[in-house]
């Protein structure tokens, strides 16, 4: 027995997001399947961090155990065979041997996401479904400087979804940042780990302030009040991509 570690892509609008659904509607669902095709006995996947409804992924990590003395381009291009062949809006970037005792979750120093923010008049007809679409302008520039107000150890229940299962609402933003990329403006957050709805609570509050509806002090205010009810509107799921993770 060989383990491997799958590094997917996958576009997050047919799925209802990456964990196993029983009628087969997860992207978990769909990789497993395509493994089952080719390695009957193959058990489930584990990942680096499931994904909402509608999420992408640029980046996700998977591993498992398999049998059969595959190499690391057979097994990949196996994977993508089936995927095609079922017509699934997913792509296996990379199989490759990893340790025996390697583990996609517990061995994750970092996950990584971006938000996409299509900022202008007109909406997009090619990225309908996977960016977020604000007309009105704006103000990168204070978005950025409230996002650097909750970097650090904080508690994040003001950003946490109420169905969040997390033990606790202690996490360490590691990297949060605003910029502007052409017509779209991207919000790149990094951390250990995350909890449920976190990232698009904290975008859909920056866009707030980018709005000119929020001071940039009310991001940080919104923060240490530790309350679900003074989080801003959240971001839809379209705009958002788990891009990779570090080990």
């Amino acid at each position: 027995m060989r383990r491997f570690k799958l590094v997917i892509e996958y576009d997050g609008t047919p799925y209802q997001g990456w964990q196993s659904q029983a009628e087969g509607r997860g992207v978990q669902d769909a990789v497993e399947r395509a493994l089952w095709k080719i390695e009957p006995d193959a058990p489930r996947l584990k990942c680096a961090g499931r994904t909402d409804a509608g999420v992408h992924a640029l980046g996700q990590v998977s591993h498992v155990d398999l049998q059969k003395p595959w190499t690391d381009r057979t097994l990949r291009d196996a994977l993508n065979a089936h995927l095609k062949m079922a017509e699934e809006a997913v792509s296996v970037l990379s199989a490759e041997p990893c340790e025996d005792r390697f583990d996609c979750r517990l061995w994750a120093r970092r996950r990584h996401y971006c938000y996409r923010l299509l900022n202008r008049p007109a909406p997009s007809a090619l990225d309908k479904r996977r960016v977020w679409h604000i007309i009105k302008p704006l103000d990168v520039e204070a978005m950025h400087e409230a996002a650097q107000t909750i970097l650090g150890q904080h508690d994040f229940t003001t950003f946490r979804a109420s169905a969040c299962q997390a033990k606790s609402p202690i996490r360490t933003m590691e990297e949060f940042r605003v910029f502007r990329a052409g017509e779209e403006v991207h919000v790149e957050a990094a951390a250990r780990s995350f909890l449920h709805n976190q990232v698009r609570s904290m975008v859909g509050s920056l866009v707030q302030v980018g709005r000119g509806l929020w001071p940039v002090s009310r991001m940080r205010e919104a923060l240490d009040a530790k309350d679900r009810a003074q989080c801003g509107p959240v971001a839809p799921a379209c705009g958002l991509y788990f891009t990779k993770v570090e080990y």
